[in-house]
């Protein structure tokens, strides 16, 4: 098995000691504002074998479209601006999500910027590989990483959770 390194620290910083398992079948959560849908479902229908091995969760239209161009069931979930960009949130935080793809438009200001923020941060928090553009997901799905098991180092936010609030 291939491992993050995981590091521990005093005080208030946060120890990132625990380990979750990231099978060879990994859950991806694939989310495209309307600009960078067509970027995405192109992206998806070149790595089609390679999306095969692993199950697919996406916001509404995207998933749809997903879908149809790759022809196999995709978990949907409502679409990012009514709640899915939170639903997909929400798995990151309770460990059903394992890796993220966002094709997000950075010259598009977007009604639900908020949301979108909101789970780019989740991502973060919880040591999710995630790609927001071609490249760094073209990165990704090249490492042999992604298609064997991984250990992957999660903080622990037990600190966190036991301060003192005023």
């Amino acid at each position: 098995m291939k491992t993050g390194v995981p590091f521990a620290r005093t005080g208030s910083i946060i120890n990132m000691a625990n380990i979750r398992i990231l099978s060879e079948r990994k859950k991806i959560a694939m989310v495209a504002h309307d600009h960078k849908k067509m970027d995405l479902i192109e992206w998806a229908e070149y790595n089609k074998t390679a999306l095969a091995r692993h199950e697919i969760i996406a916001t509404g239209t995207t998933g749809t479209l997903l879908e149809n161009k790759l022809d196999r069931p995709v978990k949907k979930m409502l679409s990012g601006p009514l709640g899915g960009d939170q639903q997909i949130g929400a798995m990151i935080a309770t460990g059903e999500i394992d890796v993220l793809i966002f094709f997000w438009d950075p010259m598009e200001a977007q009604p639900h910027d908020s949301d979108v923020k909101a789970l780019l941060r989740l991502a973060i928090a919880w040591n999710i590989p995630t790609a927001c553009d071609r490249a760094t997901a073209d990165f990704m799905f090249t490492s042999p990483l992604m298609h064997q098991q991984y250990e992957s180092t999660q903080p622990d936010y037990n600190e966190y959770l036991k301060r003192r609030v005023p």
